[in-house]
């Protein structure tokens, strides 16, 4: 999820800076970017089913996070390296950006050790916390502080992650804290992402995304691995590895064709592939007070996106 964020930032930016094209030409490229960001999330929806099913079957966590990221570092080092772009490596704040990579890996790792436990429904539902999450670490950690309304809205978005997880009424899966702690993990991943973009390029940040996390597991990896017992599971790690590249690549066009806010809401399209899937694959049917949680944490954030698009046109100059 950090790294499809990460690309949103980033292209969010360039096609601020554009001309604008003609309305009907816009209006077409709207379209296809909101296809190819629905694409995207299908990918991402299957790279957690093929992540789900994996564990299940045995498989490492750490050793599906590895595929996953060192698929992410080969993908990005075909464009963006010290050959193609001279001076990448260099990093003004290189600590960051060390402790942004390994918080990114850490937060896939979480994930795909929380979706050997719990249905993909409920783990992409509590995800969709991480932006209230953001909001609320943005005001001591960036001096971006939230209004009263923003903070009340904040607050229902969290109430709705305890209606899925519902501490205290013994029905709670341990493996549910592991989510939380990934909304933590990935939020204060957006944080840097945020803080490097005032001291390095995108080029550089981009460089960096999966590499810390990969170099940090490369030389564990003897330890950990363990030959996959059925052919399906080489499958599947392949599966890991080109979903989340798809994936990737998609959002990278989706963003090139659309601004991020347009592109925002179809992020929540997961949950209906994450639902499908989890039930075509696994028999699983959310409960009523995972959808009940869900609807709560997603009306949260689409209002969070509402008032900062608001925010946004108040401070464009006039035509």
């Amino acid at each position: 999820m950090g790294l499809q964020a990460s690309t949103a930032q980033i292209q969010e930016g360039r096609t601020e800076t554009r001309t604008a094209p003609e309305p009907d030409t816009a209006r077409r490229r709207r379209i296809v970017g909101i296809a190819l960001m629905c694409g995207a999330v299908a990918f991402f929806a299957s790279l957690d089913a093929c992540a789900k099913t994996l564990a299940r079957g045995g498989v490492d966590p750490l050793v599906t996070t590895f595929m996953r990221y060192a698929a992410s570092v080969a993908m990005i080092s075909l464009f963006i390296n010290p050959v193609a772009t001279p001076g990448v490596m260099k990093s003004r704040r290189l600590g960051l950006q060390i402790v942004r990579s390994l918080l990114l890996f850490a937060s896939t790792a979480l994930n795909f050790v929380a979706l050997r436990y719990l249905q993909m429904a409920e783990t992409i539902s509590i995800q969709f916390a991480a932006p209230l999450t953001v909001a609320l670490l943005a005001g001591p950690l960036l001096g971006e502080w939230s209004s009263r309304a923003r903070l009340a809205a904040i607050g229902v978005g969290f109430l709705g992650v305890l209606v899925i997880v519902r501490p205290g009424v013994g029905t709670m899966h341990p493996a549910a804290l592991l989510c939380v702690a990934n909304v933590v993990v990935y939020a204060f991943y957006a944080i840097l992402t945020r803080k490097l973009a005032a001291h390095d390029s995108t080029a550089t940040t981009m460089f960096y995304t999966g590499l810390a996390g990969v170099a940090l597991m490369a030389p564990l990896l003897p330890w950990i691995w363990a030959n996959p017992s059925e052919l399906s599971h080489w499958a599947l790690l392949l599966g890991v590895a080109l979903f989340g590249t798809l994936g990737h690549w998609l959002l990278v066009m989706a963003h090139a064709r659309a601004p991020a806010n347009v592109l925002a809401p179809f992020i929540y399209t997961q949950l209906l592939w994450s639902v499908t899937l989890g039930f075509l694959l696994f028999g699983d049917l959310p409960s009523r007070w995972t959808i009940v949680g869900a609807m709560i944490v997603v009306g949260s954030g689409l209002y969070l996106l509402a008032q900062d698009t608001l925010r946004r046109e108040a401070r464009r100059p006039a035509a």
